[in-house]
C-alpha cells in the first residue's frame, strides 16, 4: 500500500513531496517527550546511526497541575540535534516529528506562547469534561472517546473560565511537536493521529469537528492544517538549516508518540500491538477500521498511517512511577532498582503499590486517584518497595488489557518499547500479569523517534508501508511464568479492591 500525500494539505506542500521522491540514505526523527527530547538518525537499512537526548523538567505549581515551557522544548531540540555527529546531520534527507500528546500550547498573534503548556497528565479540568459531555451529547460518537482531563479541549475550556485574558488573545492552539514544527518550518500544521487526542477531531472522518470547537469558543481558524503522518508539511527554514548543518530538507507531519512508536515497532496491521513503558504506560492495538468503545476508558484514535486507526489503553504513571520510587528509596537510578529487586528473586507477599501519581485514565478516568503504598511493616525495605512498584505498574497495565479485551480485542502478544524495556525481570512480571508473551526488539528503547524517522522516509522515498514499516528483529521473547502468574493473580485482585475502596477517599483528599 502506497501512502497518499496531503489528504488535508495543500498543493505547494504536495509539490515539495514530489520533489524529494527518491531522496535517500539518512532520516532524522525527533521526539518531544515529557522527560526529554530525543533525536535519532536512521539509515535506509533501518540502522540507528546516531542518537542524542536532552532532558526536560515538569512544573507542578499546584495540585493536579502539570506544565512545561514551550521554549524549553525548543532549546532541548536544538541541544539534541546538535549533539548528533555533524557528518550524519549533513546527510539527513528528511525529518519526522513525534511527541507527547494532548498538551495545550496557546499562541498569540505573534506566534509566541501566551503561557506554559498544559500537559497530558494535568488533571485540573475534570469539571470542564462534564461540561463538554453535557453540551455535546454526541461527543463520544464524534470523537470515539470520553472527555478526560488529559485531552486538549477541556484544557481550553478551563482557560476560558480561569484565565479569560489569556484565552482572549489566543490565535492558534498547537500540540507540543507542532510547536517545534512551527519553529522549524514557520507553518501551522499537525497530523491526524496526534490531533485525534485533542477531542476536537471527528476521528472517523479524520478532520476537525466545528461543532465541538464552537462549544470551546474556538473555530477551525484556531487550528493548524491537518495532514496524514507521511505527508510533507514544509521545509526547514534557511537559517535553521544552516545552524543544523543541513540542506532545506522536508519535514513530514509525523505522529503522536504512540502512533509513531507503533510505526517503529511494525505495529500497522489489525491485531498487532505493543506495550510502551515510558513516562506513561500504553497498550496500543492497530486496526484497519474505526471501532470506538469509550465506556471502559479505551481511546480510539487515527493511526499515523492513512486509512488506519488504533485502540489504546493509557495509565498516566508507568516507568515514571518506578523512577519516583527509585528516587524516594535511595536507589542511584532505576537500573539499580531493577538490579536490586531481580537479584533477590523475592516476589512481594505483602506490600502493594497503587501507581496513580498523576491520577489515572484507563479504566478509571479518575484525575483524583493518588499513589499509595499499602501493607508496609518493619520488614519492609527499599527492595520490597521496589518490587511492589514493578508489580503495581504491571497491575495498572493489566487493567488496561482487561478494558481492551472487553471491546473484543484478541491480544496474543505485545512488542515492548520505551525506557522501561531494559529490564527482563520486569518483563517477566508484566508477561505473567497479562498472561501473554512479550516480544523485545532491536532499538526498542528508541521507540517513537525511530518511528518518526520511518515516517520521514515513507513520505519522501517513494516506498510503501510494507517496504518500510517492518518489525525490527526480535532480540528476546519473555513468556509468562507459571510461578509468577499464580503468585501475582490474587495480588492483582487485591490491587483492584484497594482502588475501589479508596476512590471516594481520593476525592475527599484532593486539595
Amino acid at each position: 500500500m502506497t501512502c497518499p500525500h496531503l489528504t488535508h494539505g495543500n498543493d505547494s506542500a504536495n509539490k515539495v513531496a514530489s520533489d524529494y521522491q527518491g531522496a535517500t540514505k539518512l532520516y532524522l526523527g525527533i521526539d518531544i517527550g515529557t522527560s526529554g527530547v530525543k533525536a535519532v538518525i536512521v539509515d535506509e537499512v533501518g540502522h540507528v546511526r546516531g542518537s542524542a537526548h536532552a532532558g526536560l523538567d515538569i512544573q507542578r505549581p499546584q495540585p493536579l497541575w502539570s506544565e512545561q515551557t514551550p521554549a524549553d522544548w525548543w532549546e532541548a531540540t536544538n541541544e539534541a540535534v546538535m549533539s548528533l555527529e555533524e557528518k550524519s546531520r549533513s546527510g539527513v534527507s528528511a525529518i519526522g516529528l513525534t511527541g507527547q500528546m494532548h498538551g495545550a500550547v496557546v499562541l498569540g498573534a505573534d506566534g509566541k506562547a501566551l503561557r506554559p503548556a498544559i500537559l497530558w497528565n494535568d488533571g485540573r479540568s475534570a469539571a470542564e469534561c462534564r461540561i463538554l459531555e453535557h453540551d455535546v451529547p454526541d461527543l463520544r460518537d464524534i470523537t470515539g472517546n470520553r472527555a478526560m482531563p488529559g485531552f486538549t479541549a477541556p484544557k481550553l475550556l478551563w482557560l476560558e473560565t480561569h484565565e479569560p485574558d489569556v484565552f482572549a488573545k489566543i490565535t492558534k492552539v498547537l500540540l507540543p511537536k507542532d510547536y517545534i514544527r512551527l519553529r522549524m518550518i514557520g507553518e501551522y500544521a499537525s497530523d491526524v493521529s496526534d490531533s485525534a487526542g485533542t477531542l476536537w477531531l471527528n476521528v472517523k472522518q479524520r478532520n476537525w469537528s466545528e461543532k465541538i470547537l464552537e462549544v470551546c469558543g474556538l473555530s477551525t481558524d484556531h487550528m493548524p492544517g491537518l495532514f496524514e503522518g507521511p505527508d510533507v508539511t514544509g521545509e526547514l527554514r534557511s537559517e535553521l538549516a544552516e545552524t543544523w548543518g543541513m540542506e532545506r530538507i522536508p519535514v513530514v507531519a509525523g505522529g503522536g508518540d504512540n502512533a509513531a512508536g507503533a510505526v517503529a515497532s511494525g505495529v500497522v496491521h489489525k491485531g498487532e500491538g505493543f506495550l510502551s513503558l515510558g513516562t506513561s504506560g500504553v497498550i496500543f492495538l492497530a486496526d484497519d477500521g474505526y471501532r470506538p468503545n469509550p465506556e471502559g476508558g479505551v481511546h480510539t484514535f487515527c493511526h499515523a498511517l492513512p486509512g488506519r486507526w488504533h485502540q489504546m489503553s493509557v495509565m498516566l504513571s508507568a516507568a515514571s512511577a518506578v523512577d519516583w520510587v527509585a528516587g524516594i528509596c535511595g536507589f542511584a537510578d532505576p537500573a539499580e532498582l531493577y538490579e536490586s529487586v531481580s537479584g533477590t528473586a523475592r516476589l512481594s507477599d505483602q506490600e502493594i503499590f497503587l501507581p496513580y501519581l498523576s491520577g489515572e485514565r484507563t479504566p478509571h478516568n479518575d484525575p483524583a486517584a493518588q499513589g499509595v503504598f499499602f501493607g508496609l511493616s518493619h520488614r519492609t525495605d527499599k527492595t520490597r518497595m521496589g518490587q511492589a512498584a514493578l508489580e503495581g505498574v504491571a497491575f495498572g497495565l493489566a487493567d488496561g488489557i482487561r478494558a481492551l479485551r472487553d471491546t473484543g480485542a484478541d491480544i496474543k502478544a505485545l512488542s515492548v518499547t520505551g525506557g522501561g524495556a531494559h529490564s527482563d525481570y520486569w518483563g517477566k512480571i508484566l508477561a505473567s500479569s497479562f498472561n501473554i508473551p512479550l516480544i523485545y526488539r532491536d532499538n526498542a528503547a528508541v521507540g517513537p523517534a525511530f518511528g518518526a524517522a520511518r515516517l520521514a522516509r515513507l513520505g519522501t522515498a517513494g516506498e510503501t508501508v510494507e517496504d518500510i514499516c517492518k518489525p525490527p528483529p526480535i532480540s528476546n521473547i519473555i513468556e509468562p511464568d507459571a510461578v509468577f502468574r499464580n503468585h501475582l493473580a490474587p495480588r492483582l485482585e487485591r490491587f483492584r479492591t484497594l482502588y475501589t475502596r479508596l476512590a471516594d477517599t481520593f476525592r475527599e483528599n484532593q486539595i
